[in-house]
């Protein structure tokens, strides 16, 4: 299974509520340059995919740009725990590859924990994609699975 934690792109600082926050015109683009990137490194086709989002504007809008159907799942929202957002996702066991769309400092968490294994915190950048492969060693699906960090881009590191 393969895991694409995605940050929302940029979003205005001014709103009536703070889930109600849009992307800013550089958001709508950084979201659209990372979409294709994700769907170039996938080998050009993320359709068979389940992309799951916060119900922010901001994550709805930035799953938008994959112009994929995407689920909105309310455990996802800026509050979420590295829990439910695993939860929401089914690793390490779903049935296909996901891209969770959520925020900070949340998916900072989920990916501290996939890369050590232990509670903590990483920064990811607004739009930053960080790309997680479950391996099993020696064939075996028990406890010789590991996360494994396959890629992470930011809108500012791809050309």
């Amino acid at each position: 299974m393969q895991l694409i934690l995605w940050r929302h792109a940029e979003a205005e600082g001014d709103a009536p509520t703070d889930m109600a926050r849009r992307l800013t015109p550089k958001g709508q683009k950084q979201a659209l340059k990372m979409a294709a990137w994700a769907a170039a490194q996938a080998g050009g086709d993320l359709n068979s995919w389940r992309v799951v989002a916060s119900p922010a504007v901001r994550a709805q809008q930035t799953a938008g740009a994959l112009q994929l159907p995407f689920e909105t799942v309310d455990a996802l929202a800026p509050d979420a725990t590295r829990d439910e957002i695993l939860r929401a996702a089914d690793w390490p066991d779903a049935a296909s590859n996901v891209i969770v769309v959520g925020h900070q400092p949340t998916l900072g968490m989920v990916a501290a924990f996939l890369i050590n294994g232990v509670d903590g915190y990483v920064p990811v950048k607004k739009g930053a994609m960080w790309w997680f492969e479950m391996r099993e060693r020696d064939g075996k699906r028990d406890d010789k699975r590991q996360a494994v960090l396959k890629a992470m881009a930011s809108p500012d590191t791809i050309a």
